[in-house]
């Protein structure tokens, strides 16, 4: 497999490990009402648009085809960026009412099982992503390697979060203290995303700055 498949694989690879991810992390934050889970799983979901708009890229670059109109890229980058800040509002908020009723989800099992997942398979992406991309001397590839890192950041906030409640029950607000540090982060990655599309100097792929 050369560099550039490997490349393309790791996109694909992304693009459906995210969408598992978060179509699971939903249906178990709905039903064990954690908000801190339900937050991560429509990140997730989220990302598989950035991820596959890095792909749409990537894609036409290793081919040598017409590359895809900027303008129509950056509009897709801004509007994932406007749905990042729309989610960590309604995290926020979320967890913010969370914490004022004192309610608590049921159990943290399922956020701690996700995101133990979810740590070993973004730590693989991330480093795989950053050795292809310097391989390649891809900007977009390293961009998507960068996503991958802010991922499990993410990740590990709800693994801490899921892991405290499940073991110290009387800590009712740690959910909604993991809920709001994901909203935090969240709404980093949407402003880091808006400033890259609205850039003069934008190239395209997704909006993370740094890996």
């Amino acid at each position: 497999m050369t560099l550039t498949q490997r490349a393309i694989y790791l996109s694909w690879f992304t693009i459906g490990y995210n969408l598992i991810e978060g179509l699971v992390s939903i249906v178990f934050g709905i039903e064990d009402g954690s908000v801190s889970l339900l937050g991560f799983g429509f990140d997730s979901l989220i990302e598989v648009s950035s991820a596959t708009v890095v792909l749409w890229r990537f894609r036409a670059e290793a081919l040598s085809s017409t590359m895809p109109p900027i303008e129509r890229e950056r509009r897709a980058t801004l509007l994932i960026g406007i749905l990042f800040l729309v989610l960590a509002v309604s995290t926020a908020l979320g967890s913010v009412i969370q914490l004022l009723q004192g309610r608590h989800p049921e159990t943290t099992l399922p956020g701690l099982i996700v995101s133990t997942i979810s740590l070993s398979f973004m730590f693989y992406l991330w480093r795989a992503k950053l050795i292809v991309g310097k391989a390649l001397n891809s900007a977009t590839v390293i961009k998507d390697a960068a996503c991958s890192l802010a991922c499990i950041k993410l990740s590990g906030i709800l693994f801490t979060g899921s892991l405290v409640f499940l073991v110290f029950p009387n800590f009712w607000w740690a959910d909604s203290v993991a809920a709001l540090l994901i909203a935090f982060f969240i709404g980093k990655e949407g402003t880091e995303t808006i400033q890259a599309a609205r850039s003069k100097d934008f190239s395209g792929g997704c909006g993370c700055s740094s890996c």
